[in-house]
Formats: structure tokens, sequence, C-alpha cells
């Protein structure tokens, strides 16, 4: 089995308090990096990576394109750019048209870690009110990589965690705190 590589999240609405409580149990020296695309309007300034850094010890910030993931990083899509893990490890911004109506797509970021990472990536989907990652997660799943999903009962929104369950054989079905405790591990 291949070591794990780094961490991918998709998460869309209720995705700043889900966030916020789930990198909380990280440490600041958490080994993988963290890639995550949170739904966000093209028009939206840059305040979540602000916003996270005043409520997580991890180093939290924007994507910049061509720039190579390093641990202890969590890597945040910006507005109106889908996030994507090339073969080299480094990570790049595209303008490409919008996937399940969004851009960033969860499913273009986790396709993409999928292709990168193969077995040595976990896929994780949160709260949300679409169905923007299921594909992206079974794509994970089919790669070897582990998968994960917020249990729906426990999601402020819970169409994309169950959206997620309906479409893949999920690995964990887990609270905020749990994923948070399984990841630390």
């Amino acid at each position: 089995m291949r070591p794990l590589e780094a961490v991918v999240i998709g998460v869309s609405a209720g995705g700043l308090k889900a966030l916020s409580r789930l990198l909380s149990y990280l440490p600041s020296d958490y080994s993988l990096p963290i890639i995550i695309v949170q739904h966000i309007l093209d028009s939206s300034d840059s305040y979540l990576a602000e916003y996270l850094n005043t409520k997580v010890a991890i180093h939290v910030k924007e994507a910049i394109d061509k720039e190579t993931i390093r641990p202890h990083h969590v890597y945040l899509a910006p507005p109106g750019y889908h996030l994507l893990i090339e073969d080299d490890r480094s990570l790049s911004l595209s303008i490409d048209p919008k996937v399940n109506y969004s851009r960033p797509s969860i499913d273009v970021l986790f396709d993409s870690a999928a292709f990168a990472f193969q077995e040595g990536c976990i896929g994780v989907v949160l709260t949300g009110a679409n169905r923007d990652g299921s594909a992206g997660l079974r794509t994970i799943k089919e790669s070897g990589g582990v998968t994960i999903v917020q249990d729906p009962e426990t999601a402020e929104f819970p169409v994309m965690p169950q959206a997620a369950i309906d479409t893949v054989k999920v690995d964990y079905i887990l609270s905020l705190e749990d994923i948070g405790k399984f990841l630390r591990q």
C-alpha cells in the first residue's frame, strides 16, 4: 500500500463552520497537505483563508498557480478558479467552464487528486446543498484512495454528503469530530 500523501476536502453550504471545526483538530505541524474546494461566489473576496487562520493552528492559504504542495499547509481554491493537482505535486488554477454549476468544482479537484496521488489520497465530502464531489469521490475510491463523508445527520446541509453516499461505497461515514480525529491519527 502506498503511503498517504494528501487530503482533499469538498464543502459547500455550511462550510465556514464545518471547516473551522474540522481543521481545529489538526496541529500546526500536521504532516499531510490539505487541499480544499469550498464553493464560493466568483465575486467573493479572499476572506476565507484569513478567517480560518484566526481559528485553527495549521497554516491556511489560497492556492497559487504552479505552487508546489507542501506539508503543514492547507490550500484553498480561490474564488472563480478550479483548483487542480498536477503530477509533479504542484497546484494549478483554471478558468475552464463551471462543473456542477461551480467554479471551483469539487469534482475537478478530486479527479485530479485521484490521478496524482492514487491510493495515497484521502477524499472528504462535507456539508453542502448539491451533488458536486460525488463523482470525484468515486474516482478517488476507484484509484484506491480512502473515502470519508460527513454523516448527513450531523451536516448543516445534508444533500451533498448524502449524494456522495448514494454514489460511492464510502469507507467511512463520520461526524466532523470523528473526521478530525481520524485525520489526526
